[in-house]
């Protein structure tokens, strides 16, 4: 019987680790690295993208009626403190103007004359007095004499006298009476000197008062005039113009928005990025519409509110549906360096503040 050989098995080759478990390990090693230097680079770097620019923008109303006569400036110019923006027909504040000053020279001519008059008072009122007096004594002095007259012919007898005398002398007394009388009410009427004067005095104050009321009239006739040209507050490019050449204009109308130079940035921040953020931290901000720009700057200042508290609806926190929500509190970023000037940088466009906090 014959035993076939038996095959010898193939020596078992040792296992290769595959490639992909390799690859796998570095992927997680570089991204390990890559955390912690994200972590060391931005551990003390707060970001938001809640930021825009902000600036000064300053509503251009007039202060007076009337038709533009003229437009002196166009959109997105840039203008200088004081240079003039449009004209108003000045014609009817002329008028005003005018008015105003005539009524000036009116007051002034009669409380000249009401000081003229309070001198004239200050001497003549005593002597007037005086003379009322002296008049009251002849008079007294006539009535006496006519009492004489009277008594003694009463006291005749009918034979030494006639009835024509005695008439006469009661006619005299009677007439020297109503004398006394009429002077003594002329003493009383011309006794309130200082009253008399006081009055004369008042008539003098009343005129100094118009006086400064036509003087406040012909002011605002001035200021009037002076607003028909609407000026420039403050440095800044025209934005928003609302005006045209031959429009009517009311007080308080918008015609023009002046924007103001100075730009900075708000950013609104979580309220748990505050924790550590405070005035004068560096910050660098990226700026969405032009990627190229490296703005430099720090922090000026946190304001003392969130958001949500001065918004139009404030939240109610007592009404017993409270449901909490990260506040946002906006942060003021003052811009240091980076601007290009040939770069214009609009308010309110999208930008990304990072601020150093340690």
């Amino acid at each position: 019987m014959s035993v076939e050989p038996v095959a010898a098995e193939p020596a078992t080759k040792p296992e290769k680790r595959p490639p992909a478990l390799m690859i796998g390990l570095v992927i997680l090693v570089l991204l390990a690295l890559g955390g912690l230097y994200y972590w060391w680079a931005y551990r003390n770097i707060e970001s938001t993208d809640d930021a825009y620019t902000d600036g000064r923008a300053v509503v251009i109303a007039p202060r007076v009626a009337g038709d533009v006569v003229s437009l002196d400036v166009t959109d997105n110019q840039f203008v200088k403190k004081g240079q003039p923006l449009i004209h108003i027909d000045p014609r009817q504040y002329r008028i005003d103007r005018e008015n105003a000053e005539g009524s000036l020279e009116t007051a002034k001519h009669q409380f000249a004359g009401q000081q003229y008059g309070a001198e004239i008072g200050r001497k003549n009122f005593p002597a007037q007095l005086e003379a009322a007096q002296a008049q009251l004594a002849s008079a007294n002095a006539n009535l006496a004499k006519a009492q004489a007259d009277y008594d003694r012919q009463r006291s005749l007898s009918k034979q030494a006298t006639t009835r024509q005398d005695v008439d006469a002398a009661t006619a005299a007394l009677k007439q020297a009476q109503a004398q006394v009388a009429l002077t003594s009410a002329q003493v009383t009427q011309n006794s309130p000197v200082p009253q008399r004067i006081g009055e004369t005095v008042a008539q003098v104050g009343q005129g100094k008062g118009q006086i400064e009321q036509a003087q406040a009239r012909l002011d605002q006739a001035d200021l009037n005039l002076s607003w028909t040209m609407v000026e420039a507050p403050q440095d800044g490019w025209i934005t928003k113009r609302n005006v045209e050449m031959g429009n009517y204009v009311a007080p308080g109308q918008q015609i023009f928005t002046i924007v103001a130079p100075e730009v900075w940035v708000t950013a609104n921040f979580k309220e748990s990025q505050l924790a550590n953020m405070r005035p004068g931290q560096p910050a660098r901000i990226r700026v969405d519409a032009y990627p190229t720009l490296d703005l430099r700057g720090h922090v000026d200042s946190i304001q003392l509110g969130s958001g949500s508290k001065f918004s139009a609806f404030p939240v109610e926190n007592a009404t017993g549906n409270f449901v909490k929500v990260v506040q946002r509190v906006p942060v003021k970023i003052v811009i240091d360096s980076g601007l290009d000037p040939k770069v214009p940088l609009p308010l309110g466009i999208s930008v990304v503040p990072e601020v150093t906090v340690k």
